[in-house]
């Protein structure tokens, strides 16, 4: 591998954050690239075209042995349970949260995944999705004590057993992800998968049957419906449409100005802890900027393609003011009933997380200005025109 050297006349842009949450990083914490098959880990290594920065070089050495057990034990799970995957369907079509990243999504999963006849992609199927249903009782509580207590961009908890974006499975079943730009930070990574434009139909198929085997390993565990949320699925409606006609959907949008400098804190800290190579960060604002607007994009085209009764949308800050009535409103539009069976849960939930500290966060005038200008579609459609 070669070692990459940082360019000292490139400086971090400033990062506009005055007080987050989070964890220091520590050389112990699990990445999710260790929960890689070997083959996968090949092909981050020729993305990176074994440019390695040299604090990583330790790191990307340890993960060859890992993602060679994580292929032997993938191996060892398809003999084991591979018939009883094959075997399983899907009789109760997934919930998909989407919005985008720092828009409430997370908070969203945490209400909806109460419900006791749902089910989730936990952290610990989502870091080794290839063999979590063969050694969750084993390797699990032996990982627990490396896990931090915070995520790394805010003060939400984390566990192996708490609800995870099901895009790191993908990523560590080796499909291409704009999440593998947290690996690989200095140069745009698979950018056609925030809408899926451009894709080669085997490609896509590829992606199409990876998402419905995790899918089967979810539901050969629990057989509940699955209530999913990872960002990139917002820019994916007419794909996921195309695998699930029934599913039901469930956006999120949240003030721009509150979206903006928590998703680059996100990228910062993402890039920082989870990355192969130093992070220069250069061009991540208009990174930002163009993947806001390439996402939603796709989403404006193709929400009208969603059955009634199967789209329901909902505001961070209507979620944050009424938890209770805004999740009971998402169940009557979706159909789903039961929700006061749910609601001693949520109640629960906001009672417990009531005294919860969001990040703060400042920005220049001028930037609040671009924000407003380069995002103005979804302002206006939104309603944040006098909210800034």
């Amino acid at each position: 591998m070669t070692a990459v050297k940082s360019d000292p006349a490139q400086k971090p842009a400033e990062s506009p954050r005055t007080s987050t949450g989070g964890y220091k990083d520590r050389p112990w914490i699990p990445r999710f690239w260790d929960g890689m098959t070997f083959p996968a880990w090949l092909k981050l290594l020729a993305r990176a075209r074994l440019r390695i920065s040299p604090l990583r070089i330790g790191m990307s050495a340890l993960i060859f042995p890992i993602s060679a057990m994580n292929s032997s034990l993938g191996l060892l799970q398809t003999l084991v349970y591979g018939r009883k995957i094959a075997r399983t369907r899907i009789t109760q079509q997934p919930i998909f949260i989407v919005g985008h990243w720092r828009s409430g999504t997370t908070m969203l999963h945490e209400y909806l995944v109460l419900d006791q006849r749902h089910t989730f992609a936990d952290t610990y199927a989502c870091f080794v999705p290839h063999h979590h249903l063969l050694s969750r009782s084993v390797l699990a509580p032996l990982l627990s004590g490396l896990m931090p207590a915070q995520r790394p961009m805010d003060n939400m908890a984390v566990g192996w057993d708490r609800p995870q974006e099901d895009e790191f499975a993908l990523c560590n079943l080796g499909v291409p992800s704009p999440y593998l730009n947290w690996a690989l930070t200095n140069k745009p990574q698979c950018m056609e998968y925030v809408d899926m434009q451009g894709i080669p139909p085997k490609e896509l198929q590829r992606w199409q049957k990876t998402l419905s085997w995790f899918l089967k390993t979810l539901s050969a565990r629990t057989p509940k419906r699955i209530v999913l949320k990872s960002p990139p699925h917002t820019g994916r409606i007419r794909v996921l449409l195309e695998m699930f006609p029934e599913a039901r959907f469930v956006h999120i949008y949240r003030n721009p100005w509150a979206v903006f400098p928590s998703t680059i804190n996100l990228w910062k800290r993402m890039s920082s802890d989870q990355c192969l190579q130093k992070p220069r960060f250069k061009g991540l604002e208009e990174q930002v900027f163009e993947t806001f607007n390439r996402m939603y994009a796709a989403f404006e085209r193709d929400r009208p393609l969603i059955p009634a009764g199967q789209f329901a949308e909902v505001s961070y800050e209507q979620l944050v003011a009424d938890p209770v009535g805004q999740v009971r409103r998402i169940y009557d539009e979706l159909g789903l009933g039961g929700f006061d069976d749910l609601r001693p849960a949520v109640e629960d939930f906001v009672a417990r997380h009531k005294d919860y500290k969001k990040n703060v966060f400042e920005m220049a005038p001028e930037l609040k200005a671009e924000i407003g200008r380069r995002w103005s579609a979804y302002i206006e459609k939104y309603g944040y025109g006098e909210k800034r």
